[in-house]
């Protein structure tokens, strides 16, 4: 904008001084909505995606924000003064969008957080916002107020307008980070579509050699901590879309793969084995499979594709959302092409229980990371309705939780209630490790819980009826 454009009086806006003062609206809604799903997306991996955790992040973004208008709506406005502050204040958000959205960054915080014996999610999540969700969102605040009393200057009438540009910014920039950047080109990329649209926001506002020196001073180091190549490198991160963060760790003979920042699955090339619990389902539910007839097997949450893996003849359906997974396993984390036998499905797993008319032999519920990523809408009666549902007669359903062996917290309990809602008779639970029921320091384990889908009406024995004698050979 030009010096002689911001002297012209009420009355006198030119359609190019309206279109860029509209245009910057619309790049401070879209900015930042897009730089909210972005450290929503980054930290569900260390501290889940629970409503409250959620609440926390949105609460403080608009929290902020509400100041930065208080603020904005009382700042004295020379027409110099304001194009000074809103180009300052898009470099400063393009600062905070590295700063609060960078993985490597973010991960540096919550291992700070850790060494500090501060390990509550809530309070992991309080911090990050009082440090990092607070500046941006609140600059956000101070422009919007900025560019509104500027259009009101020209035209009383701006308000509706204002309010629908910036919304139009927001809800593209919705779509856009979800639908489009995130899964094609990246988190780590998008992080750098934020900052670039903020740095020309400011260029916008204030187009001065300084501005484009300091909004290159930010980019460059926040594209040499984004690109694929730093976290390749350093971090092992061969994916990093909207659903997840994905590395492979480890050598020839052992190989971890981490997703969103925890391990996974484990492959040893040398037995063909892996993680503990699979290897007990694998030799107790699969590689025993009578080869009478092909067996229909589901597995929810395709992890390593380590489930079965040696078995090249029964059907297995492999449901993930994240799509890139089996690429990476074959190339990265197995070392080898999986079976023709072993069929992938990219989509979520409620979902395609919800829609599959096939009922299944043997199904393998494996979608959970830990006690503090648990998608909530899988551990509901509901969704087991869905996979019970979906299990053939004389079949098997077996879960994989991380909870405590010897129930020592409400979360296991209470999913413990819930199964058993469910799945009310047949059923069994294998703790896989050691465990220790006197000790109230027992950490979470694998836990196997099974349901046989047999025949059981629901008799007891009692001293007045005990037909022992008989059951035993009844099928």
């Amino acid at each position: 904008m030009r010096q002689d454009q911001l002297k012209m009086g009420p009355g006198d806006m030119t359609k190019k001084l309206r279109a860029w003062l509209i245009l910057l609206i619309f790049l401070n809604g879209y900015v930042s909505l897009s730089l909210e799903l972005v450290v929503l997306r980054q930290l569900s991996f260390y501290v889940g995606s629970a409503a409250v955790i959620t609440s926390i992040i949105m609460g403080s973004f608009l929290g902020f924000m509400s100041v930065g208008y208080f603020r904005g709506g009382a700042m004295r406005m020379p027409r110099r003064g304001a194009r000074v502050a809103m180009g300052r204040n898009f470099l400063v958000i393009a600062l905070m969008t590295i700063l609060g959205g960078s993985f490597a960054l973010v991960s540096t915080y919550f291992s700070m957080m850790y060494i500090a014996g501060i390990t509550s999610g809530v309070v992991q999540t309080a911090v990050f916002s009082l440090l990092l969700l607070s500046i941006g969102p609140f600059l956000f605040g101070v422009n919007t107020a900025l560019l509104s009393r500027y259009l009101n200057k020209y035209d009383v009438n701006a308000t509706g307008g204002i309010m629908a540009w910036d919304t139009i910014g927001s809800v593209l920039g919705s779509l856009a980070t979800t639908l489009i950047l995130m899964p094609f080109i990246g988190v780590n990329y998008t992080v750098l579509m934020i900052c670039s649209l903020a740095i020309l926001a400011a260029l916008i506002a204030r187009p001065r050699i300084m501005t484009l020196v300091w909004g290159m001073l930010i980019l460059v180091p926040g594209y040499y901590i984004n690109s694929n190549t730093f976290l390749r490198r350093q971090m092992g991160i061969l994916v990093n879309n909207a659903n997840s963060t994905i590395s492979v760790v480890g050598g020839d003979t052992e190989r971890v793969l981490f997703m969103n920042g925890l391990p996974m699955s484990i492959y040893r090339s040398k037995t063909r084995t892996s993680a503990d619990y699979i290897n007990y389902i694998n030799d107790n539910f699969i590689y025993n499979m009578p080869r009478d007839r092909r067996r229909d097997i589901l597995i929810l949450g395709a992890g390593g594709f380590t489930a079965g893996l040696n078995d090249d003849f029964h059907s297995y359906t492999f449901v993930d959302i994240e799509r890139t997974l089996k690429d990476v396993s074959e190339q990265y984390f197995l070392g080898q092409k999986l079976s023709p036998n072993k069929n992938f499905v990219v989509q979520d797993a409620s979902q395609f229980l919800k829609n599959t008319p096939k009922k299944y032999d043997l199904i393998l519920l494996d979608v959970y990371s830990n006690s503090f990523q648990v998608p909530e809408d899988l551990i509901t009666a509901e969704f087991m309705v869905r996979i019970r549902n979906c299990v053939r007669d004389g079949g098997i359903v077996l879960m994989n939780m991380i909870t405590h062996p010897s129930f020592d917290d409400v979360y296991t309990r209470v999913f413990d209630n819930t199964f058993h809602q469910v799945f009310t008779h047949n059923t069994g639970r294998q703790v896989i490790g050691f465990m220790d029921p006197w000790s109230g320091d027992n950490m979470p384990s694998n836990i196997i819980y099974t349901y046989y889908h047999r025949p059981n009406d629901g008799r007891i024995y009692t001293t007045n009826k005990t037909p022992v004698i008989y059951d035993r050979y009844h099928k």
